[in-house]
């Protein structure tokens, strides 16, 4: 089993003023997952097939920009989807609109991407870090590797190309960024998996575990009442708006950091025709936002999605996270969100939730209330499933400062280490409950932070 330890990091002061590497960083909120015109249908009379702009969203990408920034945010990824030859695409028609949308929209931070076509899987957000060579990183991406790419008839459908493909982005010299999208929409049950597997989220991030590092908390198409977040298989529905690979203590996502992996969650729109337009979606930060803690520059964003330096959130339920861990004693250095606090085994760690509510409301026009939050504690058990303990706060027992709510927990340090994360409600569902249709999303409104790790020092025990 992978340690679940790396060696502590600085701790990290949640405040506008902290000094040093965090100086000047503040929550930048953003979604990684959007389509414009240039995910293109396909007439298939051709050989090859030929691309028809539009075919999967009317927008240009300078108005996803615009609505982007008039919905809050401060960045965004541009992810078309594949096809036949759609690198050309890519490199013809989509990278010269990035740039026009660039230029009409400087406010915005905008990054290169697609919504790569996963080998022998489904679907991830690729994020090109930006360079001289961003166009051309991201073109042979998808000409070498993508599933959909080939017009020849070569099959691409296996786990060996996406090894391959993970292995040469771990190589570029500014390594992009992969988080698998709605990685349950085709299971078939509670648990029981489709074209994304937990042992395929395990081989991907150790191909490449500073590449491929997370995955959609919170899928997109929240807008659609009859199936919520596109996840047609009502056996195997959203939680709280949430995939069921996130919402489910001690399941896939808590397994994954039991055995000490830096993997994250975030939230997206995947936006492609909004309900306002007669589609079935939200606009980029209409709904659901990924907070990165970090400066309102391409490069600290990139590094904050890297380190899970995140958290997750639909309808605005929130718009600032402090997760902290320390001793109880007041003695250790602190560590927040994606970072290793060193303790003993069986010491007091002392771990505070802070969360603030937005002062204005949300898009929906509502100030929802924050109704519980919940602390979740995981430590890697000896048969390899995770030891879970959870802590539920309701708001007549949290402390509240201004438009803060704050939750506290103190508790022995677990032998083989730890890792503590958050979530929290404007309803009294303390667990997700699973959607059904016709439920309204935004009176289901959910936030989920990323995991604080704490050390031990005896990661040979954490082994079967």
């Amino acid at each position: 089993m992978r340690s679940l330890f790396l060696p502590a990091l600085s701790a990290l002061l949640l405040s506008a003023c902290a000094t040093g590497p965090h100086a000047g960083r503040s929550w930048q909120a953003g979604d990684h997952h959007v389509h414009s015109e240039w995910s293109v249908d396909w007439d298939r009379s051709t050989s090859p097939p030929t691309p028809i702009r539009g075919g999967d969203s009317p927008y240009t990408r300078s108005r996803n920009a615009r609505q982007a920034l008039a919905f809050g945010l401060s960045w965004m990824v541009h992810t078309d989807h594949g096809g036949p030859g759609h690198s050309a695409v890519t490199r013809d028609h989509a990278w010269p609109a990035l740039q026009r949308a660039r230029r009409e929209v400087p406010a915005l931070i905008q990054f290169n991407g697609m919504e790569f076509d996963v080998p022998a899987a489904e679907h991830a957000s690729l994020i090109i870090a930006p360079s001289a060579r961003e166009r051309d990183e991201l073109v042979e991406i998808e000409r070498r590797f993508s599933r959909n790419e080939p017009v020849d008839g070569v099959q691409r459908d296996d786990a060996q190309t996406m090894l391959d493909a993970l292995a040469h982005m771990r190589a570029l010299p500014a390594p992009p960024l992969v988080f698998v999208n709605h990685p349950s929409r085709t299971a078939t049950g509670v648990g029981q998996w489709g074209d994304v597997e937990p042992d395929e989220l395990r081989a991907w991030h150790d191909a490449a575990p500073r590449v491929l590092v997370g995955m959609e908390g919170a899928p997109g198409h929240q807008a659609i009442r009859s199936e919520r977040g596109l996840y047609r298989n009502s056996a195997a529905p959203t939680f709280g708006g949430f995939d069921q690979m996130t919402t489910q203590v001690g399941g896939v996502w808590d397994t994954l950091l039991a055995e000490g992996r830096r993997f994250w969650i975030t939230a997206t729109s995947d936006s492609h025709h909004n309900l306002r337009d007669g589609g079935r979606d939200y606009d980029p930060g209409e709904y659901s936002k990924t907070y990165v803690w970090a400066r309102r520059e391409a490069g600290d964003i990139l590094d904050g999605l890297r380190e899970g330096r995140m958290f997750a959130v639909t309808g605005d339920l929130i718009d600032a996270l402090e997760l902290t861990v320390r001793g109880a004693d007041g003695r250790t250095p602190t560590a927040t969100l994606g970072q290793t606090l060193p303790l003993p085994a069986g010491a007091l760690m002392r771990i505070e939730l802070k969360v603030r509510q937005p002062a204005i409301p949300n898009h929906h026009g509502q100030h929802p209330a924050l109704e519980q939050m919940t602390l979740i504690v995981g430590s890697p058990g000896p048969d390899g499933t995770p030891v879970m303990q959870v802590h539920p706060v309701t708001a007549d027992a949290w402390r509240s400062e201004g438009a803060w709510r704050i939750v506290t927990w103190t508790l022995p340090v677990p032998a083989r280490g730890a890792f503590v994360r958050a979530r929290g409600s404007n309803t009294r569902d303390t667990t997700p409950p699973a959607d059904v249709p016709g439920e309204d999303p935004w009176q289901d409104l959910w936030f989920h932070s990323n995991p604080v790790f704490v050390d031990t020092g005896h990661a040979d025990e954490a082994s079967p």
